[in-house]
């Protein structure tokens, strides 16, 4: 027999009225990648992708990843999340010593109204420089949610928007089974690709098997693997002046 779930009116109103305004604020993506305010992918003729890992780090999938990504001297861009950062430091410091891009993917996992979200970036921001002595300057938001609240909100923190490859989405935290993951990443990869994964919020053994067979398949076709930041410059895509400005002078992002 089916459960029926009962909400509560008050809360559904909540969030019916958050994703109305979120709709009636959003554009469309033609409008913001042609503007430079956010990224999917890059076009470049060179053999090069990202991949990136969400929501960790954690304290046994993540050092696994790392571990793979060291064998086939792979760097990738963990977007991570300040509440785990803060029990993880050691991770996220291996992360950066190996030459790993450490971005912002909020603190709470919450999207949240503009003081929120502020809030959540701000509070992660700081986090990384406190670890790794540098400022994050990418942020990917909640559930690939994207609207201008999100982009002025990410600008304002000097960090701009990422998102993934509408084809290379994994759907790993589906857990659809390691053959599935790997297929949907080698056979419709293209140069510029950023690939979504998941290096935490649930079991990511899967992953963990599925990276390794990746990384084997496309290293023989030729790819290297490079953080975001990386892809964004040797695509020569247009950035915003903030990120530019300190890419160019090959400066740290130094925390607040």
């Amino acid at each position: 027999m089916r459960k029926k779930i009962m909400i509560p009116i008050a809360m559904f109103f909540v969030f019916f009225t958050f994703v109305t305004s979120i709709q009636a604020a959003t554009k469309s993506r033609e409008e913001y990648e042609k503007k430079g305010d956010i990224i999917w992918e890059t076009e470049t003729d060179q053999k090069i992708v990202a991949i990136t890992f969400d929501d960790g780090p954690h304290s046994l999938y993540t050092d696994q990843i790392l571990d793979i990504l060291k064998k086939y001297n792979a760097k990738s861009t963990f977007f991570i999340m300040g509440a785990h950062a803060q029990k993880h430091p050691d991770i996220i410091k291996r992360q950066s010593d190996e030459g790993h891009e450490i971005a912002n993917h909020t603190y709470n996992h919450l999207y949240g109204n503009t003081d929120q979200l502020n809030k959540e970036i701000k509070r992660t921001t700081n986090i990384i420089g406190q670890i790794t002595g540098t400022r994050s300057a990418l942020f990917r938001p909640v559930g690939g949610l994207f609207n201008d609240t999100v982009v002025n909100t990410s600008k304002n923190n000097n960090h701009l928007v990422v998102m993934w490859s509408w084809h290379q989405d994994t759907y790993d935290w589906q857990l659809p089974g390691v053959n599935k993951i790997v297929n949907k990443v080698t056979s419709g990869i293209r140069p510029g690709d950023i690939i979504l994964m998941h290096d935490a919020g649930g079991d990511r053994t899967q992953t963990v098997k599925a990276l390794e067979k990746i990384l084997k398949r496309l290293t023989k076709d030729g790819y290297e693997f490079v953080t975001v930041s990386e892809l964004l410059y040797r695509s020569n895509s247009i950035l915003p002046e903030f990120i530019e400005n300190e890419f160019g002078n090959d400066a740290k992002f130094i925390s607040e």
